[in-house]
């Protein structure tokens, strides 16, 4: 157990928080986990002065399930947010709508992907879920040619040269401003997703498929599978080299402004992608291995950190346990239809929460290279990984000793009292979040979706 003890430091009654949120960024591939590809100096002094949260799971590893989760601090089952391009509610109870209504500036920089009538539509005051700064676009992965909204400008804007350099000079900018209030802040990055060839040419250029160093667990049908992956690989991490020098913007800023003290800083991912492990191929994820699910999750704020850095967080953290944290943290009120679990104490106590689990899922597989994949429920504690298919097929994998989940020890003796008491762990939860775990097409026609031949769900409500 860890003492907490903040010296002369002061704990803010109501820090700023700046939350820098990637798209598609696997936990293992940062340095500071080790990754040989991963060219991150500036993640990795940030990782030794943060908290590490070495089991933040992805609630749902897919772009609009995973950021629903993250707004809303509930499930896809009981959103019906578990597809990409539909729309979130406005009537939910935002982190945003909470940060206002405790007095924050609030601010969107970037990809949203929640609100589903249309990639490149306007969307409107009311759809914005208690964010008010907003230079936003639903989504794009044109990175070189990135258009946004400005505000109530109804005009598609064009972010100038590699959109994640320009979105971050915008967020330093808006960090910079003098305010009466606090604030709290979305940077949202879409790298390194794919596609992964639009890097900045000199980073695309540091990286050679040839060099590319993948995973133990890495299979390949053939030689033109890995030569594919290795391609993809090497943009992939062009994308988290370029992305590290924004980090690093954000750190300086922050230090120049003097508000490091008196900030949460988070750097983060929705979720992770394949790039060959288990024999999945690149930009593959929705499946329930480390790969796809496992994310990055570093979390400094000096009082509350400075005596606990690189500490290495193994209370898993869902994406639905964000909101409650950060408001928790803040000193704000957790509405009420919160799913989510406040680990706050994790920060402020220097403590690890024995009994907490991460729930995650896929509710309904979409897409051509994920809809026949069987829908799951799982498990995240702080050792094992425990899976749940819809083919009724039982995962387990011990994720200390066997941290790239190649032996299944559902079915040995040893484990047994392990996997029983896990299969009833996952029982209660969906209990809680009153999830029958029903084939796919139970939860298409209670919200109304329909599916065409490609896997392909266009929304309807």
């Amino acid at each position: 157990m860890f003492h907490l003890n903040t010296g002369d430091m002061t704990v803010a009654e109501k820090p700023n928080v700046v939350y820098i949120l990637t798209d598609q960024w696997r936990a293992k591939a940062t340095g500071y986990n080790g990754d040989p590809n991963a060219v991150t100096p500036n993640i990795d002094r940030l990782a030794a002065e943060s908290l590490d949260f070495t089991n933040a799971i992805g609630t749902s590893p897919v772009c609009t399930p995973a950021r629903a989760a993250l707004l809303t601090g509930r499930f896809p089952t009981t959103t019906g947010m578990f597809m990409n391009d539909i729309p979130l509610s406005p009537d939910e109870q935002s982190i945003g709508k909470a940060f206002k209504a405790g007095g924050y500036d609030t601010a969107y920089i970037g990809k949203w992907h929640v609100d589903g009538y249309g990639r490149a539509s306007y969307i409107p005051p009311e759809r914005r879920q208690g964010f008010d700064y907003w230079k936003v676009l639903e989504c794009t992965h044109d990175y070189q040619n990135s258009e946004y909204y400005d505000g109530n400008d109804p005009t598609l804007k064009v972010w100038p040269g590699y959109d994640a350099f320009s979105q971050t000079d915008d967020a330093c900018e808006y960090i910079r401003r003098d305010r009466e209030n606090s604030f709290f802040l979305i940077l949202s990055l879409g790298p390194p997703h794919f596609p992964h060839n639009n890097a900045p040419e000199d980073f695309q250029n540091r990286f050679k498929p040839e060099d590319v160093k993948f995973s133990p667990n890495a299979v390949f049908d053939d030689p033109e599978a890995e030569a594919f992956a290795r391609k993809e690989a090497a943009g992939y991490y062009a994308h988290i080299a370029a992305l590290d020098g924004c980090i690093q913007q954000v750190v300086d800023v922050l230090k120049d402004t003097g508000l490091e003290e008196n900030t949460i800083l988070i750097f983060a991912s929705d979720h992770g992608e394949m790039m060959g492990s288990h024999g999945h191929t690149p930009f593959k994820k929705q499946i329930f291995w480390d790969e796809s699910c496992r994310v990055p999750y570093l979390l400094r704020y000096p009082p509350l950190t400075a005596n606990q850095k690189g500490r290495k967080v193994s209370t898993p953290l869902g994406t639905v346990d964000i909101m409650p944290t950060l408001l928790s943290l803040c000193g704000l009120d957790i509405p009420k239809p919160v799913e989510g679990s406040d680990l706050s104490a994790c920060i402020r106590q220097g403590i690890e929460l024995e009994d907490h689990l991460a729930l995650y899922m896929s509710v309904s597989p979409f897409s051509g290279k994920n809809h026949t994949d069987p829908a799951y429920r799982a498990l995240r504690t702080q050792r094992h990984t425990f899976v749940k298919t819809a083919d009724d097929d039982i995962y387990l994998f011990d994720d200390v000793d066997d941290p790239y989940q190649l032996t299944n020890l559902a079915g040995s003796p040893e484990t047994a009292q392990i996997k029983s008491g896990l299969e009833q762990a996952l029982a209660n939860e969906l209990d809680r979040i009153d999830d029958p775990f029903r084939e796919k097409e139970y939860y298409l026609e209670k919200w109304g979706y329909e599916v065409n031949k490609t896997g392909e769900v266009p929304y309807s409500r």
